[in-house]
C-alpha cells in the first residue's frame, strides 16, 4: 500500500502533514480581530462556523481560506516528501485532518476537520468533491444547518470517490476523514436530533 517507501520517510511525511494541519488558523484570526481565545466562545472550536458566529464574516472567510489552504499544502508537501510513491500520499490527508482536530499547539484541541479535509481531499480526490459540495450547499441553503451539510457532504466524498474508481488508498483516506468529521460533530448530531442545533446566521456575542 505504501509503495515500498522507507518507514522513516513515511513517518516524516505524516508528521509534517500533521503539524501543518495543526496550525490553528481560526485561533489566530479571532485574536487578530480582538476576540481573544475563540475556544471560550460559541461552540469552543476554532473552525470557520464558530468564527463566523463570534467574529463575523471577514474573519470567517479568512479562517476558511487558511484551513483549506493548509489541508492542500499538507498533501502537496507530503507528495513531495515521498516522491514517486502516490499510494503513500493518502496518509498525509488523514494526518492533516487529525492535526486540525487535535492540534499540538492548542493542547490537542481544535476544529472539526471540515475545511482542512476539503483542502486535503481536493488534491487527493478532486472530482469527488464537486457532488459533495453541491450536497453541502443545498442542505445549508434549505436548512441553515452547517453541521448537517458538513456531515452529509463529507460522507458523500468516499462514496463518490469509490464510484469514480479513485485508488483504494485515496478512497480509504476519504472514508477516514469522513469518520473523523462525524466523530467531531457528535455534539452537533445530538443537538440536531433534539432540535436545538444552531442555525447559520445566529450571532454569538463575544464576552
Amino acid at each position: 500500500m505504501f509503495d515500498g517507501v522507507a518507514p522513516s520517510i513515511l513517518i516524516w511525511s505524516a508528521v509534517t502533514a500533521y503539524v501543518i494541519g495543526a496550525i490553528p488558523v481560526g485561533f489566530f484570526v479571532a485574536r487578530a480581530f480582538g476576540i481573544g481565545d475563540i475556544r471560550r466562545h460559541g461552540s469552543g472550536t476554532i473552525g470557520m462556523t464558530n468564527v463566523l458566529r463570534t467574529a463575523g464574516t471577514t474573519p470567517a472567510v479568512l479562517t476558511l481560506i487558511g484551513d483549506v489552504a493548509k489541508g492542500a499544502l499538507a498533501v502537496w508537501l507530503g507528495a513531495y516528501i515521498v516522491g514517486d510513491a502516490p499510494r503513500s500520499v493518502p496518509l498525509t490527508a488523514v494526518a492533516a485532518v487529525v492535526g486540525n482536530c487535535w492540534s499540538i499547539f492548542l493542547g490537542f484541541r481544535g476544529g472539526k476537520g471540515v475545511a482542512t479535509g476539503l483542502g486535503a481531499l481536493l488534491l487527493l480526490v478532486p472530482w469527488a468533491i464537486a457532488p459533495s459540495a453541491i450536497v453541502f450547499l443545498a442542505v445549508v441553503a434549505t436548512t441553515r444547518y452547517v453541521s448537517l451539510g458538513s456531515l452529509l457532504g463529507s460522507l458523500g466524498v468516499p462514496v463518490v470517490a469509490l464510484v469514480l474508481r479513485y485508488p483504494l488508498g485515496s478512497v480509504i483516506a476519504a472514508a477516514f476523514v469522513a469518520l473523523i468529521i462525524v466523530l467531531r460533530h457528535h455534539q452537533n448530531i445530538g443537538r440536531l436530533l433534539s432540535g436545538t442545533e444552531n442555525r447559520l446566521g445566529r450571532r454569538v456575542a463575544a464576552s
